[in-house]
């Protein structure tokens, strides 16, 4: 099973499981992370599904393509975290 690690600049806000999901992409993953977690769901994601501006997911170490369909494809074993996009100086 995939594992979303939601990062602590998160938890600042609402509680954060890690959790373990079954699926094939990064759309089915956030859908079974978010099911009984709106609130998590709204800050992560806006009004039409895409990534938020300010939050970034890197998948397997790598950071995720696809910001509106969230279409990445991921292994068994993928490793999601889910942070804040930090900016400034």
């Amino acid at each position: 099973m995939a594992h979303i690690i939601f990062t602590q600049q998160l938890a600042r806000f609402m509680p954060v499981p890690k959790l373990e999901v079954q699926a094939a992409d990064l759309r089915g993953a956030l859908d079974g992370a978010f099911a009984g977690n709106a609130r998590l769901r709204g800050y992560v994601l806006d009004d039409q599904g895409c990534l938020r501006e300010n939050v970034v997911i890197f998948i397997d170490g790598q950071r995720s393509r696809d910001r509106v369909l969230l279409a990445d494809a991921l292994r068994p074993d993928s490793q999601i975290y889910i942070l804040q996009a930090l900016s400034g100086g």
